[in-house]
């Protein structure tokens, strides 16, 4: 192929697979293991971008790929081998503080704990120390594995609140979780939140910003041993649904995460350390979010564990005319699934226990 100069490769795994189906399929060389089991796909779509725009689509049988990757430029021949490595790869154990270790077998589910008057869902049922304790202990009770606490709101049109006041909401709520068994993840853009929330307690950080709000917490995050999500989100809460555009959601979402992850391992965050989350909601229109559900496995490619955030979320009701966010939970449900069946690792949810049951009915099915 000529001209290859500044040609972006990116690989989709897709024909995903399940259960004896899925081992037969690898054994055989007709599959690759994705993120190390227990799925695996048995096609793949090469997508050629230059210059922010698609060039082409290629589907290509894994069994065929050797064959396919022969008549291109060694370039692109490096990219595919490096992308298939990625998706192919066993995602590292990550252990918590509180003796919990993520082994990444099946999808685990993360329980939401907003400690705060106008989150989009619950704003305000959870907003003192007492009610968010005890609605997080009801949370692991469910089958949560992690909980999630958040102090700032970052709805669409939410206002940016004092570090004081977001400290006053959430390290109270940490300290009195540390009798716990499940890690304690914080939610927050904020590094001295970020700081406060280790030293007491929490073992995982989730930054709605992907570490680009603080310019000071990357660096102090380079010093410590916690788990850091990043998630996609163009501009911020106040402003991301005034009009967010792209040349192409899913590849642009995917260019973004791809460059804070090498943004933070140049910083020296360890890759090992590190989980990606699209961001969906987070200035994006209906369409942009369904391209994103369709195409989760992209992701993959990244070659780091992937969180999907879609509990009760407004485009669930755009699409199904259901206004209350507290009666989005089939909608909720039904795009987790679509998250389970394209490998997604973690799935961030208002309604654990609903949540909890669903995976384990997909999990336990084998065919």
């Amino acid at each position: 192929m000529h001209g290859t100069e500044n040609i972006k490769t990116y690989l989709q795994p897709l024909g995903i697979l399940r259960g004896c189906i899925a081992s037969s399929a690898v054994k055989t060389g007709q599959a690759l293991w994705l993120a190390g089991g227990p799925l695996a796909f048995n096609m793949v779509s090469i997508i050629s971008r230059k210059e922010g725009q698609r060039l082409r689509q290629d589907l290509i049988p894994v069994a065929g790929l050797d064959h396919y990757r022969a008549g291109l430029a060694s370039v692109q021949q490096a990219d595919i081998s490096s992308l298939l490595k990625n998706i192919s790869k066993v995602r590292p154990i990550i252990k918590c503080n509180a003796g919990a270790e993520f082994n990444w077998q099946r999808p685990l589910i993360q329980g939401i704990v907003n400690v705060t008057p106008d989150s989009f869902s619950d704003g305000g049922r959870y907003n003192t120390k007492d009610q968010a304790v005890a609605h997080a202990r009801r949370l692991i009770e469910d089958g949560a594995e992690i909980i999630d606490i958040g102090g700032e709101s970052t709805r669409p049109g939410a206002t940016k609140i004092t570090i004081e006041e977001e400290l006053d909401r959430v390290i109270p709520v940490i300290e009195a979780l540390s009798d716990v068994s499940v890690p304690l993840s914080i939610d927050t853009r904020n590094g001295p939140v970020m700081a406060a929330a280790l030293k007491a307690g929490a073992d995982i950080i989730n930054d709605v910003s992907a570490l680009s709000h603080d310019v000071e917490a990357m660096d102090y995050l380079a010093d410590k041993d916690c788990t850091v999500i990043l998630m996609h989100a163009q501009n911020t809460p106040e402003n991301m649904q005034d009009d967010p555009r792209y040349d192409n959601v899913l590849l642009d979402v995917y260019d973004y995460l791809e460059q804070r992850l090498k943004i933070c391992q140049k910083a020296g965050i360890n890759r090992d350390r590190l989980i990606v989350d699209p961001g969906i909601g987070f200035g994006k229109t209906v369409e942009h979010n369904l391209e994103l559900m369709a195409n989760l496995s992209l992701f993959h490619g990244l070659g780091v564990p992937l969180l999907l955030g879609v509990s009760r979320k407004r485009f669930i009701g755009h699409i199904s005319g259901e206004t209350e966010a507290t009666a989005r939970l089939a909608g909720s449900l039904a795009f987790g699934q679509v998250g389970y069946d394209q490998g997604m690792q973690i799935l961030r949810v208002h309604d654990v226990r609903e949540s909890r049951q669903a995976r384990d009915i997909w999990a336990a099915l084998e065919y």
